[in-house]
């Protein structure tokens, strides 16, 4: 086992645990769905968290060699994995609720400022232990500097339509980097 694999192995765990968590959310609403109402606004925060989660690791992926094996290193990626689950775990709600609309509203913002923390972070690990070459490029505009602004108008935002539109959008953001070459 090499440092990396030793670092990821936490990560790895928690991060999977994430995604474990929102898709029990997911399958705990699925079961509900004769008595509760799940709505498009729930089903796009957690289609966008699981996304998230998925590109987090592969990040931790790319960054493999240049971050080091070092409490503050295992520290930073244990809170990071941490916010994730938390986030997960906050997508569908525990017990019940008549319609998911309204539990949406009171924990999207959190939802959605977990993630934009965590993505700050790993963006600026990249930028600060890589060489970003195409920063500037239009593809990187795109896809990266369009995503942090998106999520702080979905933060803010008072209409939960507006908030749905940027969930679409990041959601977009995620199939449009695979295959824009």
């Amino acid at each position: 086992m090499n440092e990396f694999d030793y670092l990821f192995s936490l990560f790895g765990l928690l991060l999977g645990l994430a995604l474990a968590e929102g898709l029990g959310g997911l399958a705990r609403a699925l079961k509900a769905r004769h008595h509760v109402h799940i709505g498009w606004p729930t089903g796009l925060l957690g289609l966008f968290v699981s996304c998230d989660l998925v590109t987090f690791w592969l990040y931790g992926w790319e960054l493999r060699n240049v971050i080091p094996v070092t409490w503050p290193a295992m520290f930073g990626g244990f809170l990071l994995t941490a916010i994730y689950y938390l986030a997960a775990s906050l997508v569908f709600p525990d017990g019940e609720w008549e319609d998911m609309d309204g539990h949406f509203d009171k924990h999207y913002r959190t939802v959605m400022a977990g993630v934009l923390i965590c993505n700050v972070a790993v963006f600026s690990t990249m930028l600060l232990l890589t060489n970003l070459s195409d920063i500037f490029s239009l593809k990187m505009f795109v896809l990266v500097w369009s995503f942090f602004p998106t999520v702080l108008l979905a933060i803010f935002a008072r209409d939960r339509r507006v908030v749905m539109g940027c969930l679409a959008w990041l959601i977009f953001l995620y199939p449009l980097e695979t295959i824009w070459t």
